[in-house]
């Protein structure tokens, strides 16, 4: 992992949004890539790739670092859902960050969850765009019966 990722992340989440990202990922004292909340980023490759991905996105999505680290952003949605994806991504780019974002995504293994009050921000820093994160704190599992859905992350 790079050593400065979580640091582009803070400084270019501050800046958008004002906001601390610490407290959204409620990480406490705690390292970002332990905090409870889901954190993602991807680069600004043509078909951009997963260079972030915290412990506890690892455990949603079922891929390990050096799984997820090489995986397209893209392929963490259905197929079916690439459109409304790229429009979110989009208007994103276009905004520097939206935090209403919700959709629905497919783990490694198949599973499906929808997630929801997704803050999505650009990453920029010193006028230099390093990619797109993400970060939340709430998932609806689709796959188990609804007795079964386990939500967010005070599990």
């Amino acid at each position: 992992m790079r050593p400065d990722l979580e640091e582009l992340l803070t400084v270019s989440f501050a800046a958008l949004t004002g906001g601390d990202l610490r407290a959204v990922a409620a990480a406490g004292d705690a390292p970002l890539y332990d905090a409870p909340a889901v954190l993602l980023m991807h680069g600004t490759e043509d078909d951009p790739v997963f260079c972030y991905a915290n412990r506890t996105a690892q455990a949603l999505w079922g891929y390990d670092w050096d799984e997820f680290i090489t995986l397209p952003s893209r392929r963490s949605a259905e197929p079916m859902a690439q459109a409304e994806r790229e429009r979110l991504l989009a208007q994103a780019r276009d905004r520097g960050f939206i935090d209403d974002y919700q959709g629905i995504r497919i783990a490694k293994n198949g599973r499906r969850f929808q997630i929801d009050g997704v803050v999505l921000w650009n990453v920029v820093v010193g006028g230099v765009r390093h990619g797109q994160a993400a970060v939340f704190r709430h998932w609806t599992d689709l796959t188990l019966p609804p007795d079964r859905i386990r939500s967010d992350s005070a599990r």
